[in-house]
């Protein structure tokens, strides 16, 4: 590579000595938390890291930087000096394993090689040093096996098939069974496969087997895999992977070693205790893999006491220094123990919060950092329906709650067949024997995944708590055969690819069918309404409760709802929300009362119109009594008609057959003629960008002074019954101010005259949408007229973009997601550099008019979390979204201040 391209770092490599743990960006995660532990005084096998800096160089050209083989020699040769043994060499080599990294934790979706060093010449001396041929051949047909696969691109598969042939040949039913010479034939097997599919002989040279993995674990940032895991988590594209290299301790030297995954707390509940998964005689690799079922931590108090009271030290420890939940991947190796990993755990919703308060009480952290440490998706996912406890449906299994959820689905055995039914409208859940990093496009399309094998920190386990997926593993009383696609159940029952099933990711159960639901202890607290009872709840809802509290203090910015009527406008009230910030109109005209509206539309002489606007005027005032009763005390926006205008006509291939099956028969039509050449000279071939909002009300005499008129009479009739109605009236797809300084002229006449008619005192604000790209343009202009703005951000996502939502989600943004060109839909979160800046734009220049101008938004973005970061930097002063979502807003509005305070310790 050409020097100009390399970045100026003084150095790619660094000793696990070098490093500590907040250096993630360039020693990745895993080698920052290494040399934090080596800092600690804590047992680490001795290594060094090759940064993030090397692996960009790498993935730019495609070459690694001029100076890292140097880099890599002089610390490998440190590390051989501080060992005693050379890598690879004959009598007594030393081992490393190179593992990948990254700053944010993506498990399973990079490459691992162990044993690295292992040759024909040096697995003999390995076997006489360690005193275990068995050992020795079973260490080196690892090696084979994860480089062929890892570093060649070798298929998996025929490595697996050679294991499980050769365990039949041997009629044993687990790989500890093989004897040395078991192993030895296997190695040659896998040697043969290596050398058939990858063209080339398995390497004996020691270095070139490091140099190739490196380069292997560099290439494992870009795998199809682990692009999809990075979108799915929001996980940036350019941050590069670091490289481990570690000197092997052995976890399958006899039922003296073993290795094992460890947590301070349960991830799945929060709660405090003994938790994690061990297995005698294995390396790593076998406990995440799920391949053979371990037993729990607590077990090897009894296995080997002095190991596990050392390991109970050391958890405490870290956890007190990094002041958080922790996840420790550990090895015994004849009794000595190795720390070959620590992080900050994934986990589950419900455990986020309970952790967050436990960790205050224990003084740990304080409310700011513990507000920091849940997030409204954490809190959303609490919010949703859990199975009913006494249900009637049939339990037929039971395996480990791996990740919280109520998930019913179609069983699947593969991912291919999860993505495919599940594009086609169907919800499954995938069940497998283990899940691996390849099952990870299937795992997301699921509702739940189900596995057989496994326990809390297997891939599927993990991989799920961290996606808030429903996940039941370890379920080894039901038989998954993927190949015959069906799944036996105790008793003999078989479960059919296309069955449907029901998994509990709380208690663990399986049911064969379709469970019902109840809603979540947390939904109930928030209206007001929870059972008591369910400890468990109890202790979740104080949490939740706990957090909320806190958010609500610190947060700036106000949170409303978007609400029709007056029972959604209750339920957002028991929500938390401070009055609604959208009220859509056209919601009130569909059903009955379509027809009067269309009668209005359609209407020919000022009569008609007269007839239906007159029709039109109780029906609205009553719906403004109820609703400003509903919010009495809190501000209510009210958003005037704004229909695409085909929603209040009929549909024109219908009316057209109508008129030509008459014609045929004969049969009288003038009405439906007339009707038809009235929606001939309406029709629009784009609606949305037709005649709808202010013009309609510009165009149609009456419509928005008939509902000016019924806003300001139900305002005025609430204070008459001692109320305070707070009503704000918002005039859509403004583009111009001419057209609200007309329609506001026309308002103010109207609550001028309600006000003399009744004797009653309004204060209605009159405002607008934002909701085009002239608006945001020219909005100290419209700010003139406006004493409010609510940023509408679904159709502003649109006009800036082009796209039509109903169109385009259907049909492209798929490709858009996978090709990175989004990462996340714009109408999900706010695209902050291009809507995001009409929006920051719009509220600067409106403020500049107006300085005491209220800026809101009452798009779908109002209630997404991401967005309401957003929200906060631009200084609006309410967000508006969904009832349900109320919560999730207030919760990251709290978490908003929070971060601009500079007080996000994370």
């Amino acid at each position: 590579m050409s020097e100009n391209k390399e970045p100026h770092v003084a150095k790619f490599v660094y000793d696990f000595t070098e490093g500590n743990k907040d250096l993630k960006d360039l020693l990745g995660g895993k080698g920052a938390n290494l040399a934090e532990m080596t800092n600690l005084g804590l047992p680490v096998p001795p290594g060094f890291t090759i940064t993030t800096e090397a692996c960009k160089v790498y993935l730019e050209s495609g070459e690694e930087p001029a100076a890292l083989r140097d880099e890599v020699s002089a610390h490998l040769d440190a590390l051989e000096q501080r060992m005693g043994k050379k890598l690879g060499q004959a009598d007594d080599p030393l081992l490393v394993s190179v593992r990948s990294g990254a700053k944010f934790s993506m498990p399973g979706m990079m490459d691992t090689v162990l044993n690295i060093g292992l040759s024909d010449k040096s697995v003999q001396g390995l076997a006489q040093q360690a005193g275990d041929d068995r050992f020795a051949w079973d260490s080196y047909r690892r090696l084979i096996q994860m480089f062929g696969k890892t570093v060649l691109g070798v298929d998996g598969d025929l490595f697996e098939e050679a294991l499980e042939k050769a365990k039949e040949a041997k009629k044993v039913s687990v790989d500890t069974d093989l004897e040395a010479a078991d192993l030895k034939k296997l190695v040659t097997a896998f040697k043969k496969i290596v050398k058939k599919e990858a063209g080339r002989d398995f390497p004996q040279d020691a270095r070139e087997q490091m140099d190739l993995a490196i380069h292997a674990v560099f290439d494992s940032w870009n795998t199809d895999r682990a692009k999809l895991y990075r979108r799915q988590e929001r996980i940036p594209g350019d941050l590069g992977t670091a490289v481990n290299v570690c000197s092997m301790v052995f976890g399958n030297l006899g039922p003296d070693s073993g290795t094992g995954v460890a947590f301070t707390r349960d991830p799945a509940s929060g709660h405090q205790g003994v938790y994690g998964d061990y297995l005698q005689n294995a390396q790593g690799e076998d406990v995440v893999a799920g391949i053979r079922n371990t037993v729990p931590l607590a077990e090897l108090e009894q296995i080997d006491k002095k190991s596990y009271d050392q390991l109970m030290q050391i958890m405490e420890t870290l956890e007190n220094h990094y002041k958080d939940l922790c996840d420790i991947e550990f090895t015994i190796e004849r009794g000595q123990l190795w720390m070959l990993q620590t992080r900050v755990g994934k986990r589950t919703a419900g455990a986020a919060f309970r952790i967050a308060t436990q960790l205050v009480d224990q003084g740990l952290i304080d409310e700011a950092e513990a507000l920091q440490r849940v997030t409204g998706a954490q809190l959303a996912q609490l919010m949703f329906p859990r199975f009913d406890e006494n249900t009637k449906v049939a339990q037929v299994g039971r395996g480990i709650a791996a990740s919280p959820g109520a998930a019913v689905g179609k069983a699947v055995f593969d991912s291919y067949t999860a993505v495919k039914w599940s594009r086609s409208g169907e919800k499954v859940i995938l069940v497998r024997r283990e899940t691996n990093p390849d099952d990870l496009d299937g795992m997301i399309a699921a509702e739940g995944i189900l596995t057989s094998r496994g326990g809390k920190t297997s891939h599927a386990a993990v991989v799920a708590r961290g996606m808030g997926k429903t996940c039941v593993c370890g379920a080894e009383e039901l038989e998954v055969d993927t190949k015959r696609r069906r799944m036996t159940v105790p008793g003999g029952h078989v479960v059919e690819e296309g069955d449907l099933i029901s998994i509990d990711g709380s208690s663990g159960k399986v049911y064969l069918g379709e469970v019902p639901v109840v809603p979540s202890p947390v939904v109930e607290y928030f209206e007001g309404r929870m059972h008591a009872g369910a400890n468990d709840a109890d202790e979740l809802v104080e949490a939740v409760h706990r957090i909320m509290a806190f958010a609500d203090r610190k947060r700036r910015l106000r949170v409303r709802a978007n609400a029709d009527n007056a029972e959604d406008a209750l339920r957002a009230r028991r929500f938390g929300a401070q009055g609604i910030g959208l009220c859509r109109t056209e919601h009130m005209f569909l059903g009955d009362r379509r027809e009067l509206v269309e009668r209005l539309i359609l209407a020919d002489t000022e009569d008609e119109r007269e007839e239906s606007l007159k029709a039109l005027l109780p029906l609205q005032k009553k719906d403004f009594v109820e609703l400003f009763s509903a919010m009495d005390g809190l501000p209510v926006t009210v958003r005037l008609l704004d229909p695409p205008l085909h929603e209040f006509l009929p549909d024109i291939t219908e009316l057209s057959v109508r008129v030509a099956l008459a014609e045929s028969r004969q049969e009288p039509h003038e009405n439906e003629l007339r009707l038809l050449q009235a929606v001939h000279r309406l029709h629009e071939q784009n609606p949305m960008l037709g005649l709808r909002g202010v013009r309609l009300g510009l165009v149609i005499p009456g419509l928005f002074t008939m509902q000016v008129r019924a806003i300001a009479e139900a305002a005025a009739e609430r204070k008459n019954a001692k109320g305070d109605p707070r009503a704000e009236i918002m005039i859509p797809l403004v583009g111009t101010v001419q057209e609200l300084e007309i329609v506001r002229e026309e308002a103010d006449q109207v609550v001028a005259e309600v006000e003399a008619a009744t004797g009653v005192e309004l204060k209605l604000s009159i405002g607008t949408m934002i909701e085009l790209p002239r608006a945001a343009l020219t909005a100290g202009q419209i700010a003139e007229a406006a004493e409010f703005f609510s940023f509408g951000t679904n159709d502003l996502t649109q006009t800036v973009w082009g796209f039509s939502r109903d169109d385009v989600e259907a049909s492209f943004f798929t490709a858009y997601l996978e090709k990175g060109i989004f990462g996340v839909s714009p109408f999900e979160t706010i695209d902050k550099d291009g809507v995001g800046s009409l929006v920051k734009l719009a509220a600067e220049a409106g403020r500049r008019t107006r300085p005491e101008l209220k800026l809101g938004v009452c798009g779908e973005h109002g209630g997404d979390p991401e967005s309401v970061h957003f929200f906060h930097e631009v200084g609006l002063d309410y967000v508006s979204c969904s009832p349900f979502r109320i919560p999730v807003a207030r919760l990251e509005a709290g978490r908003a201040a929070i971060t601009a305070n500079g007080s996000d310790h994370r």
